[in-house]
């Protein structure tokens, strides 16, 4: 990536050969272009938010700035960008959406997110430690800033622009009002599970901003409720596990299971847990955010249950479904079973039949198909 800065190399987090997307686009370019040319004082507390693979802050690295991300490949592959373009540990704060966000905020950079929720959520947060002489400067190609997105800022921070754009990229640029009467964070949001869906009906759910269908049961998750294996006790983990609804069905179906909830999404973590905690579900259950099933133990488990994502930001890949079904493989015990809820037309079947070997069809409407693979 070319920056004012230098050139520094950038990977996107776990490194795939057969990856060719980047680890920035021309909105991060953009947007340090405009800190460069228009001299923005860079010696304050400078904070960037959804910087995705690390871009902005490795370039700024020299200013010692804060990065707050969602997720937890993104700060992994901003702690593998920043070494390898030879920056020291602890030059750069790495924070969680989760975290208390810095109590003074200089420079805000806000790389613009996917979902508007958790922009809404983030910029509640850390309107208190902006200032009137605070820069706010948000970034993102076009097609991710909307009418809506530019009414956050102007609601939460102040009055707020965008500039022309560059290269399909803009800039939001918004100029800071202390005196503005900031609405309250409506996150995490709460909400009643309809009935007729096994277990789960009638009980809580409770999302944090940014996780997957934060104010209602999508319907592939609905599909797959019914039509989950019967209660077999064991090691089960629900991969992917968002507000860790899946999770909790099994958990309430069969008190027996250790059920292992697990997702790259900070949010989504804190999510499945607080839904958890919120139904008083019996037996055991661990949370833990990391990359799918790595640090699971080889042959450990008795039940992966995946709803995959094909997105990444606003890219279309199945990379994460195959290092997902790889990990399956990898920690099922012989005879352990993975199962899949995915859209029929992702063609999930096939790479599951080349990693395991076989692939049966549970159940499938016109939409959706429930994918079941034996460890053998």
């Amino acid at each position: 990536m070319t920056t004012p800065w230098g050139e520094p190399a950038l990977a996107r987090f776990p490194e795939d050969p057969r990856d060719r997307l980047r680890a920035w686009d021309a909105s991060d370019e953009y947007l340090l272009s405009h800190l460069a040319d228009r001299q923005v004082p860079l010696s304050g507390t400078v904070v960037a938010v959804g910087d995705r693979w690390g871009a902005l802050v490795t370039a700024l690295a020299a200013y010692r700035p804060t990065q707050i991300t969602d997720s937890w490949l993104g700060q992994e592959a901003t702690r593998a960008n920043l070494a390898r373009n030879g920056v020291e540990p602890g030059t750069v704060r790495l924070l969680t959406t989760q975290d208390p966000p810095p109590g003074r905020i200089d420079v805000l950079l806000v790389r613009v997110p996917k979902s508007l929720a958790l922009l809404e959520d983030q910029l509640l947060r850390l309107a208190p430690a902006v200032h009137e002489g605070t820069v706010v400067v948000g970034t993102g190609m076009v097609k991710e800033i909307h009418t809506s997105t530019l009414g956050l800022f102007e609601r939460i921070l102040g009055p707020t622009r965008t500039s022309l754009a560059e290269r399909k990229a803009r800039l939001i640029l918004c100029t800071p009002d202390p005196a503005l009467r900031r609405p309250a964070n409506p996150w995490p949001y709460r909400y009643t599970l309809p009935d007729g869906i096994g277990p789960v009906s009638g009980r809580t759910v409770v999302n944090h901003a940014g996780v997957f269908c934060a104010d209602r049961l999508d319907i592939g998750t609905r599909f797959f409720l019914g039509h989950l294996p019967a209660p077999g006790g064991g090691r089960v983990v629900d991969l992917g596990c968002g507000n860790g609804v899946v999770g909790t069905a099994t958990a309430l179906a069969d008190p027996r299971a250790e059920v292992l909830f697990v997702d790259e999404s900070f949010q989504a973590v804190a999510s499945a847990e607080a839904t958890y905690r919120e139904n008083d579900v019996p037996g055991h259950a661990e949370f833990r955010v990391g990359d799918g099933l790595t640090g699971v133990p080889d042959g450990s488990v008795d039940l992966v249950l995946n709803n995959p994502p094909f997105h990444s930001h606003q890219a279309t890949t199945d990379a994460t479904a195959r290092r997902m079904f790889a990990g399956a493989r990898r920690t099922l015990r012989p005879g352990g079973e993975l199962w899949v809820i995915g859209n029929r037309h992702l063609g999930y079947h096939v790479t599951l039949r080349r990693l395991f070997g076989n692939s049966e069809v549970v159940a499938s409407d016109p939409k959706f198909v429930v994918l079941r693979a034996v460890r053998r």
